[in-house]
């Protein structure tokens, strides 16, 4: 290891924030059930959402190794809140980030990235081959890396350091507190979150039914590839942190059932959260026919709300982009 490395810490201040989440029965939710549902709030951590886990992880490893010195500079291909969470992680040690978006980041998104003195690389089209983002940005990125010697690539993608975060930490907090649970509904994109929470409960024999919630027009899981309106669920390709195995059961949700999901939380519980946490609510709703009476439940609430106003929460958003009157008797009994 450098020098250089030796001198960089990401230790103590912001960084020693990250983690040990709230666990919070969502009683008033899912009041009528015959099973209990816990919700981690992945959305108090310093950052606003779960990556701030991985984001340490990843530059930790990568300084222990002397890959990440006080010359580098830190690039990502994110559609928003691991972008914040590496651009807060950064802007503390005091180096350089970029970050490559694409026009679904949120404005939102984008002000909290700058805020924190990150910078944004916007990709305006899509890959020409795939009709999909995803692989554009990372070919952005390739084309960073040629530009800047000293940078270097996070990769949340296919980073072994996103998933055993979540092993580490996520599943282990959840374990301490609910024992083995006997089901556990995530959200996936990079799949880093899931994979780190399957290694961990495969790793202590639990019997849990680990429920994939993937994004309707996502190919993570084999579906049919299609547009999906909200960043950080789903992906165009798969990525390099799937495994077969990594659930035991698949919810594809729809925009719409985002929403319904996202507006519930904040109805019964009083909790503003993001796109996927909408996503998760429904896909518990969805299966709770299945579930058996007396079950536990965890479900992984990734992000913040409040980077989804002009989106989730925006009535006018809604009915433009998806068409759905939020004062109709169905939203009404949602």
């Amino acid at each position: 290891m450098s020098k250089e490395g030796i001198r960089l810490k990401l230790e103590g201040g912001i960084a020693e924030a990250i983690g040990g989440t709230p666990l919070i029965r969502l009683e008033r939710l899912f009041a009528k059930k015959p099973f209990e549902v816990y919700g981690k709030l992945e959305w108090m951590n310093p950052g606003g959402s779960a990556k701030d886990r991985p984001a340490l992880s990843m530059l930790r490893e990568a300084i222990r190794r002397g890959d990440i010195t006080k010359d580098t500079v830190v690039i990502e291909s994110s559609s928003g809140n691991l972008a914040i969470s590496l651009a807060q992680l950064c802007c503390y040690m005091g180096i350089r980030f970029i970050c490559v978006v694409d026009p679904r980041t949120t404005e939102q998104h984008k002000q909290i990235i700058r805020s924190f003195h990150g910078e944004i690389d916007l990709v305006t089209e899509p890959d020409k081959e795939t009709g999909e983002f995803l692989p554009a940005r990372i070919r952005r990125v390739q084309e960073l890396l040629h530009q800047w010697p000293q940078a270097y690539w996070t990769n949340q993608y296919s980073n072994p350091d996103n998933y055993r975060a979540h092993a580490d930490t996520t599943m282990r907090e959840i374990g301490e507190q609910l024992g083995a649970v006997d089901y556990l509904f995530c959200a996936v994109s990079s799949c880093g979150t899931i994979r780190g929470c399957m290694e961990y409960i495969r790793s202590q024999n639990w019997s849990t039914q680990i429920v994939a919630v993937d994004a309707v027009g996502s190919v993570i899981f084999g579906g049919e590839k299609g547009p999906r309106k909200f960043p950080g669920m789903g992906a165009g390709i798969t990525p390099g942190l799937y495994r077969p195995g990594l659930a035991d059961q698949v919810v594809n949700v729809s925009d719409e059932e985002c929403v319904r999901g996202c507006r519930s939380l904040v109805r019964r519980e009083a909790i503003l959260a993001g796109a996927s946490s909408g996503g998760v609510i429904s896909a518990v709703n969805r299966l709770a026919e299945m579930i058996p009476a007396g079950s536990v439940c965890a479900a992984i609430l990734p992000d913040r709300g409040e980077r989804y106003l002009s989106t989730v929460y925006s009535d006018a958003w809604v009915r433009q982009e998806l068409g759905l009157d939020l004062c109709s008797p169905m939203e009404a009994k949602a």
